[in-house]
């Protein structure tokens, strides 16, 4: 019997992801290009462009290649494809949920179902110890310690915010000046994110795979965030609003240290690794 040999990844999430690449550069031309296609109040706006113009000039290119290298059966194309589109899925929930209706809305719901449904079930196609068996007996501790920082920080950060405006029975500048109903960047962060850093610290630290598998795809995904808010301060700048020195030195070496161990934990994974 000729056995047939299979992608490894499944024809309906290639499909997917490429449905996913072709909305991601029509919504992120339409919002950088089309002058005032944005209905959002103006002090959103820098943070919305600088969103989209990382998106387009780095997420749509790293997911197409890593899709690429990923449907050639590379565990290294694999991991960086659910990381990318992970950080996709990440940036149209909270498009679809928080930005000011227009004509891209639905764009945006798609491309929330699309992501979700890829990120999904490529995580459970992902063999995780592989993973594991690549990395060996290297330290955890870098992983371990940033993940948890980041945990400690963003909690910090959103809860210096959250805590006061909760106890005097007002609203966080940064939902009322906008004229927002909520923070949807809050309800994901402190709901999935923080959360998902947390365990993800402990399975790696008790070297379980699927604490490696979560690991390598949230490095992509806080290397690809961390841009996009470096992005999100740049046109902020431009626009006049104030941007304190610490929060930019603060996101620019998280950025840095997300690229480096992202960088060494692709490097330890064997080019013949299976993903699936």
């Amino acid at each position: 019997m000729v056995s047939v040999s299979r992608p490894p990844i499944p024809r309906s999430y290639r499909i997917a992801s490429l449905t996913t690449l072709l909305l991601t550069i029509v919504a992120t031309a339409v919002g950088l290009f089309v002058p005032n296609f944005y209905r959002d109040d103006p002090v959103l706006l820098p943070q919305i462009y600088g969103q989209d113009l990382l998106t387009l000039v780095v997420g749509v290119p790293a997911l197409a290649v890593s899709l690429y290298y990923a449907n050639r059966g590379s565990l290294r194309g694999y991991v960086v494809w659910l990381g990318v589109t992970g950080y996709l899925l990440y940036t149209y929930a909270s498009y679809a949920f928080m930005t000011a209706f227009n004509e891209l809305y639905l764009v945006y719901t798609t491309l929330l179902w699309l992501t979700l449904f890829t990120f999904v079930g490529g995580m459970v196609r992902l063999d995780a110890a592989a993973l594991k068996r690549d990395l060996g007996e290297a330290s955890v501790r870098p992983y371990v310690v940033f993940q948890l920082f980041l945990v400690v920080l963003v909690s910090l950060l959103w809860l210096s915010e959250i805590l006061p405006a909760t106890l005097a029975g007002t609203t966080p500048a940064s939902i009322a000046e906008p004229g927002l109903p909520t923070s949807v960047i809050y309800s994901l962060d402190l709901g999935i994110i923080i959360p998902a850093f947390a365990l993800t610290a402990y399975w790696l630290w008790n070297r379980r795979p699927w604490g490696y598998a979560f690991t390598a795809v949230l490095l992509v995904k806080i290397a690809t965030l961390g841009g996009a808010v470096l992005a999100m301060i740049i046109y902020m700048i431009l626009d006049g609003q104030p941007v304190p020195l610490p929060q930019i030195l603060i996101f620019g070496t998280l950025t840095a240290i997300s690229l480096g161990l992202m960088g060494r934990f692709l490097v330890a994974i064997s080019p013949g690794s299976n993903p699936v």
